[in-house]
Protein backbone atom coordinates (compact mmCIF):
# COMPACT_ATOMS: atom_id res chain seq x y z
CA UNK A 1 0.00 0.00 0.00
CA UNK A 2 1.04 3.57 -0.61
CA UNK A 3 1.94 5.77 2.32
CA UNK A 4 -0.87 8.04 3.55
CA UNK A 5 -0.62 11.63 4.69
CA UNK A 6 -0.18 11.92 8.44
CA UNK A 7 -2.77 13.49 10.72
CA UNK A 8 -1.01 16.87 10.75
CA UNK A 9 -1.05 17.08 6.95
CA UNK A 10 -4.73 16.16 6.83
CA UNK A 11 -5.48 18.83 9.44
CA UNK A 12 -3.51 21.41 7.43
CA UNK A 13 -5.28 20.66 4.17
CA UNK A 14 -8.80 19.77 5.32
CA UNK A 15 -9.81 19.34 8.95
CA UNK A 16 -8.48 22.55 10.49
CA UNK A 17 -8.15 24.66 7.34
CA UNK A 18 -10.55 27.61 7.16
CA UNK A 19 -11.72 30.10 4.59
CA UNK A 20 -9.89 33.28 5.53
CA UNK A 21 -11.31 36.81 5.54
CA UNK A 22 -8.43 38.70 7.16
CA UNK A 23 -4.72 38.63 6.42
CA UNK A 24 -1.44 39.15 8.21
CA UNK A 25 0.83 41.72 6.49
CA UNK A 26 3.29 39.07 5.36
CA UNK A 27 4.39 38.74 1.72
CA UNK A 28 4.14 35.57 -0.34
CA UNK A 29 7.25 35.05 -2.45
CA UNK A 30 7.00 34.34 -6.17
CA UNK A 31 8.87 31.06 -5.70
CA UNK A 32 6.06 29.88 -3.38
CA UNK A 33 3.45 30.73 -6.02
CA UNK A 34 5.47 28.81 -8.61
CA UNK A 35 5.76 25.82 -6.27
CA UNK A 36 1.99 25.87 -5.68
CA UNK A 37 1.32 25.86 -9.43
CA UNK A 38 3.90 23.11 -10.02
CA UNK A 39 2.00 20.89 -7.59
CA UNK A 40 -1.53 21.91 -8.62
CA UNK A 41 -0.88 21.26 -12.31
CA UNK A 42 -0.24 17.59 -11.57
CA UNK A 43 -3.88 16.94 -10.63
CA UNK A 44 -5.89 15.05 -13.25
CA UNK A 45 -8.15 16.68 -15.83
CA UNK A 46 -10.12 15.03 -18.61
CA UNK A 47 -7.78 14.21 -21.50
CA UNK A 48 -5.15 16.17 -19.57
CA UNK A 49 -6.81 19.26 -21.06
CA UNK A 50 -5.50 21.61 -18.33
CA UNK A 51 -7.63 24.67 -19.20
CA UNK A 52 -6.96 26.70 -16.03
CA UNK A 53 -5.14 29.99 -16.44
CA UNK A 54 -4.11 32.06 -13.42
CA UNK A 55 -3.26 35.69 -12.81
CA UNK A 56 -1.55 36.19 -9.44
CA UNK A 57 -2.44 39.75 -8.44
CA UNK A 58 0.25 40.92 -6.02
CA UNK A 59 0.99 44.60 -6.65
CA UNK A 60 -0.99 47.58 -5.44
CA UNK A 61 -1.48 48.71 -9.05
CA UNK A 62 -2.90 45.35 -10.10
CA UNK A 63 -5.20 45.26 -7.06
CA UNK A 64 -6.50 48.71 -7.98
CA UNK A 65 -7.33 47.41 -11.45
CA UNK A 66 -9.29 44.60 -9.81
CA UNK A 67 -11.03 46.78 -7.19
CA UNK A 68 -13.89 48.23 -9.34
CA UNK A 69 -15.14 44.74 -10.24
CA UNK A 70 -15.45 43.59 -6.61
CA UNK A 71 -18.61 43.46 -4.54
CA UNK A 72 -18.32 45.85 -1.59
CA UNK A 73 -17.98 43.02 0.93
CA UNK A 74 -14.95 41.60 -0.90
CA UNK A 75 -12.91 44.77 -1.39
CA UNK A 76 -11.05 44.62 1.93
CA UNK A 77 -10.46 40.87 1.61
CA UNK A 78 -8.71 41.42 -1.71
CA UNK A 79 -6.89 44.67 -0.99
CA UNK A 80 -5.42 43.37 2.29
CA UNK A 81 -4.38 39.97 0.95
CA UNK A 82 -0.79 39.50 -0.20
CA UNK A 83 -2.06 37.69 -3.31
CA UNK A 84 -5.38 37.31 -5.04
CA UNK A 85 -5.53 34.78 -7.84
CA UNK A 86 -7.85 35.37 -10.76
CA UNK A 87 -8.70 31.83 -11.74
CA UNK A 88 -9.69 31.58 -15.36
CA UNK A 89 -10.19 28.94 -18.01
CA UNK A 90 -9.06 28.97 -21.61
CA UNK A 91 -11.77 28.16 -24.16
CA UNK A 92 -9.01 27.38 -26.68
CA UNK A 93 -7.46 24.77 -24.38
CA UNK A 94 -7.89 22.12 -27.08
CA UNK A 95 -5.13 23.76 -29.16
CA UNK A 96 -2.62 22.37 -26.64
CA UNK A 97 -4.01 18.82 -26.69
CA UNK A 98 -1.53 17.53 -29.30
CA UNK A 99 1.18 18.23 -26.71
CA UNK A 100 -0.76 17.45 -23.52
CA UNK A 101 -2.57 14.35 -24.82
CA UNK A 102 -0.38 13.15 -27.72
CA UNK A 103 -1.42 9.50 -27.99
CA UNK A 104 -4.70 10.27 -29.76
CA UNK A 105 -6.34 13.08 -31.73
CA UNK A 106 -8.42 14.56 -28.90
CA UNK A 107 -8.32 18.05 -30.43
CA UNK A 108 -10.66 17.07 -33.27
CA UNK A 109 -13.41 16.16 -30.75
CA UNK A 110 -13.65 19.82 -29.74
CA UNK A 111 -13.29 21.77 -32.98
CA UNK A 112 -16.65 23.33 -33.81
CA UNK A 113 -18.35 21.94 -30.68
CA UNK A 114 -18.81 25.10 -28.63
CA UNK A 115 -20.98 23.49 -25.94
CA UNK A 116 -18.41 20.76 -25.30
CA UNK A 117 -15.58 23.31 -25.28
CA UNK A 118 -17.31 25.52 -22.71
CA UNK A 119 -18.36 22.63 -20.49
CA UNK A 120 -14.92 20.99 -20.57
CA UNK A 121 -13.04 24.24 -20.00
CA UNK A 122 -15.26 25.39 -17.14
CA UNK A 123 -15.49 22.15 -15.20
CA UNK A 124 -11.86 21.14 -15.60
CA UNK A 125 -10.70 24.69 -14.86
CA UNK A 126 -12.78 24.62 -11.67
CA UNK A 127 -11.22 21.29 -10.76
CA UNK A 128 -7.76 22.75 -11.23
CA UNK A 129 -8.72 25.68 -9.01
CA UNK A 130 -9.51 23.20 -6.24
CA UNK A 131 -6.10 21.61 -6.75
CA UNK A 132 -4.56 25.07 -6.49
CA UNK A 133 -6.21 25.75 -3.14
CA UNK A 134 -5.11 22.38 -1.75
CA UNK A 135 -1.57 22.99 -3.02
CA UNK A 136 -1.59 26.43 -1.37
CA UNK A 137 -2.63 24.89 1.92
CA UNK A 138 0.03 22.19 1.54
CA UNK A 139 2.61 24.99 1.18
CA UNK A 140 1.41 26.66 4.39
CA UNK A 141 -0.87 29.34 2.92
CA UNK A 142 -4.47 30.10 3.74
CA UNK A 143 -7.17 30.59 1.10
CA UNK A 144 -10.15 32.89 0.72
CA UNK A 145 -12.11 31.94 -2.41
CA UNK A 146 -14.77 34.39 -3.66
CA UNK A 147 -17.27 34.69 -6.45
CA UNK A 148 -18.48 38.20 -5.63
CA UNK A 149 -17.16 40.18 -8.59
CA UNK A 150 -18.13 41.19 -12.13
CA UNK A 151 -16.67 38.54 -14.42
CA UNK A 152 -17.09 40.55 -17.61
CA UNK A 153 -15.26 43.50 -16.11
CA UNK A 154 -12.39 41.31 -14.92
CA UNK A 155 -12.19 39.63 -18.33
CA UNK A 156 -12.04 43.01 -20.05
CA UNK A 157 -9.24 44.21 -17.78
CA UNK A 158 -7.10 41.09 -17.41
CA UNK A 159 -7.99 38.83 -20.37
CA UNK A 160 -8.97 41.23 -23.15
CA UNK A 161 -8.16 39.91 -26.61
CA UNK A 162 -7.71 36.34 -25.35
CA UNK A 163 -9.82 33.19 -25.17
CA UNK A 164 -9.56 33.14 -21.36
CA UNK A 165 -12.59 33.78 -19.15
CA UNK A 166 -12.62 34.31 -15.38
CA UNK A 167 -14.23 31.76 -13.10
CA UNK A 168 -13.66 32.97 -9.53
CA UNK A 169 -10.99 34.63 -7.42
CA UNK A 170 -9.09 33.38 -4.39
CA UNK A 171 -6.99 35.38 -1.97
CA UNK A 172 -3.86 33.69 -0.66
CA UNK A 173 -1.62 34.49 2.27
CA UNK A 174 -1.32 33.96 5.99
CA UNK A 175 -4.68 34.33 7.70
CA UNK A 176 -5.00 36.30 10.93
CA UNK A 177 -8.01 34.32 12.24
CA UNK A 178 -9.56 37.61 13.49
CA UNK A 179 -12.56 37.46 11.18
CA UNK A 180 -13.28 33.77 11.02
CA UNK A 181 -16.89 32.74 11.12
CA UNK A 182 -17.79 29.66 13.18
CA UNK A 183 -17.19 26.60 11.04
CA UNK A 184 -20.31 25.65 9.17
CA UNK A 185 -21.65 22.13 9.45
CA UNK A 186 -20.89 19.55 6.80
CA UNK A 187 -23.00 16.66 5.57
CA UNK A 188 -22.12 13.23 6.93
CA UNK A 189 -21.24 10.28 4.72
CA UNK A 190 -24.73 8.86 5.29
CA UNK A 191 -26.37 12.14 4.25
CA UNK A 192 -24.35 12.72 1.09
CA UNK A 193 -23.10 9.35 -0.09
CA UNK A 194 -24.07 5.78 -0.79
CA UNK A 195 -22.19 2.65 -1.66
CA UNK A 196 -23.71 0.25 -4.19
Amino acid sequence: MRQCLDENALDLMFRKARTQNDWLPLPVESKVLEAIWDDARMGPTSANCSPARMVFVTTKAAKEKLRPSLMEGNVEKVMDAPVTVIIGYDTAFYEKLPVLFPHTDAKSCFIGNDDLIQETAFWNGTLQAAYLMLAARAHGLDCGPMSGFENEQVDDIFFKGTTIRSNFICSLGYGSDKKLYPRGPRLSFAEACRVE
